[in-house]
């Protein structure tokens, strides 16, 4: 295995909460972004939900990076999901698009950290070959 891409991201939690609150496109914005699982999961971490929204939001973005591509045509926000796995870690799962940009580059494994504070959200991917 190779490390073929890597993408950092950084997300102030109060643009993500904003973005969210919005009285005309916060619901868009949240259907648009996140998936079901991720507002799930969000939602079930009360007060801290704006903080695990903006890492995912940071991590959808350090994704885009790491495959070397930006949003549209080889990725969308709903084709990288940040899911919870039994052993607490998160991780990243493509599908569609993203998946076959990501399998056109050889990139087999996504490796994500993710931190994060009550005002900035971090996330980083490495990609492996």
């Amino acid at each position: 295995m190779s490390i073929v891409g890597t993408g950092v991201d950084l997300a102030e939690v109060t643009r993500v909460r904003a973005a969210i609150e919005h009285p005309r496109t916060g619901a868009r914005f949240l259907a648009r972004v996140f998936t079901d699982r991720e507002r799930a999961y969000a939602e079930s971490r009360g007060h801290g939900r704006f903080e695990s929204y903006a890492a995912r939001f940071a991590a959808k973005e350090a994704t885009m990076k790491a495959l070397g591509v930006g949003w549209g045509r080889h990725a969308t926000w709903l084709d990288i999901e940040v899911v919870r796995p039994s052993d607490g870690r998160p991780a990243i799962v493509l599908r569609g698009r993203t998946a076959l940009t990501a399998a056109a580059a050889g990139i087999v494994r996504l490796h994500l950290a993710l931190t994060h504070t009550a005002a900035l959200a971090l996330a980083q991917v490495i990609a492996e070959r």
